[in-house]
C-alpha cells in the first residue's frame, strides 16, 4: 500500500490514471468508509502515527468499513443467500445476467469461471517411485480435468478449464488422482476452493475495464480451509482474477497453485 500527497509527492501518470478511474478520493472513501463503526473516526491533523497507520490498516487492508453486506467471508454460501445479503438496490444495479429464465427443469447460470491449474508441488507417491498426477474440478454437475502427468511430483500444467457458475453455486470441489492404466486411479489429495469472495468482489465493484490494477477482496487464510496463505483478489488489466495456493487435504504432502477469474456472462 502507497499513500501519495498531492502537495508534496509527484505522481507517474499511471498513478494519475488509476486515481481517475476510480474516480478521485470521494469515491473510494464512498466504498471504503461506507460504513463507520460507532465511536471509530477518521484520523484528523494531531493524530500521532500509531493512529494514523491503524486506520488506514483497517480501512484498506482489513476493509473493516465495508458495508456489511460487502465484506467478504469465507464460507460456503450459496448464491441465494448472498443475494438475501445485498440490499435489492445494490443487487438490482448489477443487472447480471443468466442464460436462461427461471422455470422448472432449467439452471441459471451467472457467469464463467477461468480456472487456470498452474502447478504442483511435492505430491504423493502412488506408483513404484512416482506417480502420474491430474487434477478434476468439480462444480455443480459439472466436471473437467487436465492431462496427466508423466512420473511427475511436481507438475507443471499451465492448463486452463472452463466451469459455468449457476445461481445456487457453492465450492469448487479439487481432486488430484494418479492415473493407472490397469487398475482405479489413486486419490492423491483434495480442497475445496471457496469462489464466494471473488464472485462478492467483482459483483461489488462492477465493470472491472472502468478501474485500473487494484486489490478489490481477499480469501482469509483459516483453520476450516486449505489456505497456505490469504488468497488476494486482484484486477488485472480490466479482469477480476485471484491467486491461489492449497495444502492438499486428506494426503501425506502436496501443494496446488491456481489462478481463478470471473467472466461475467455479457463478455
Amino acid at each position: 500500500m502507497k499513500v501519495l500527497s498531492v502537495t508534496l509527492d509527484e505522481w507517474s501518470d499511471d498513478e494519475i490514471d488509476a486515481m481517475i478511474e476510480v474516480g478521485g478520493n470521494s469515491t473510494a472513501n464512498s466504498i471504503y468508509e461506507a460504513f463507520l463503526p460507532e465511536g471509530v473516526s477518521k484520523p484528523g491533523p494531531d493524530s500521532s502515527h500509531e493512529e494514523r497507520v491503524r486506520f488506514i490498516r483497517s480501512k484498506y487492508e482489513l476493509q473493516e468499513f465495508l458495508k456489511p453486506s460487502l465484506r467478504i467471508t469465507s464460507g460456503k454460501t450459496s448464491s441465494s443467500s448472498l443475494n438475501s445479503n445485498f440490499s435489492t438496490k445494490f443487487f438490482d444495479s448489477f443487472q447480471i445476467p443468466s442464460v436462461s429464465q427461471k422455470s422448472e427443469g432449467m439452471v441459471e447460470f451467472i457467469g464463467l469461471l477461468k480456472v487456470k491449474v498452474k502447478k504442483g508441488t511435492n505430491l504423493a507417491i502412488r506408483d513404484m517411485m512416482s506417480s502420474d498426477p491430474y487434477v478434476v474440478l468439480t462444480l455443480g454437475k459439472q466436471t473437467v480435468q487436465t492431462t496427466a502427468m508423466k512420473s511427475n511430483l511436481n507438475p507443471v500444467w499451465n492448463e486452463e478449464l472452463m466451469l459455468s457458475v449457476p445461481d445456487d453455486f457453492g465450492p469448487i470441489k479439487l481432486s488430484v488422482f494418479d492415473y493407472d492404466t490397469f487398475s482405479a486411479d489413486d486419490i492423491m489429495g483434495e480442497a475445496e476452493i471457496d469462489i464466494q469472495p471473488l464472485i462478492t468482489s467483482a459483483m461489488a465493484f462492477g465493470d472491472p475495464e472502468m478501474f485500473g490494477n487494484m486489490q478489490i477482496g481477499k480469501w482469509l487464510k483459516s483453520h476450516d480451509n486449505a489456505l497456505i496463505d490469504d488468497s488476494i483478489i486482484n484486477i488485472v488489466d480490466g479482469k477480476v482474477k485471484q491467486e491461489i495456493s492449497l495444502k492438499l487435504q486428506n494426503v501425506e504432502s502436496g501443494e496446488l497453485e491456481v489462478e481463478l477469474e470471473w467472466m461475467p456472462l455479457d463478455q
